[in-house]
């Protein structure tokens, strides 16, 4: 679905990131590094524990808020399935950031590396699954 070797994210597949060398992903209760679920600001991967449902809401997305970052990009899944609702998006606009972005999880994953090596203040929430 995505590769890049320039990075960070240098892979993603269904349920799968490889991000600066190291896999993140989940299989049934099996998890590898941080999940198929994540946060990633600048080269730091956390997992997205907050992430439940297919419906973004609020408390979803408040640990990356006061993090002096201009632009979040969201990675809806791979067919787009998690649903972000304006409300959200106008939520974390008015809390401190220039720019929402929401795509599927793979075109989300090149624009979090474009914006990365163009020295923006850029971090990424993705859901790695549907």
């Amino acid at each position: 679905m995505f590769d890049d070797p320039k990075g960070p994210i240098e892979h993603y597949s269904w349920g799968k990131f490889i991000i600066l060398g190291e896999e993140h992903s989940e299989e049934g209760d099996s998890r590898i590094g941080k999940g198929k679920d994540i946060r990633l600001t600048g080269d730091k991967v956390r997992r997205w524990k907050a992430r439940k449902g297919h419906v973004l809401n609020i408390s979803m997305v408040d640990k990356v808020i006061d993090r002096n970052i201009k632009i979040l990009v969201i990675g809806n899944g791979a067919n787009g399935a998690l649903t972000v609702p304006e409300e959200v998006v106008n939520y974390l606009l008015e809390n401190g950031f220039e720019k929402v972005i929401v795509e599927r999880t793979p075109e989300a994953c090149r624009r979090y590396n474009k914006l990365y090596h163009a020295g923006e203040q850029v971090a990424l929430l993705a859901h790695g699954t549907c």
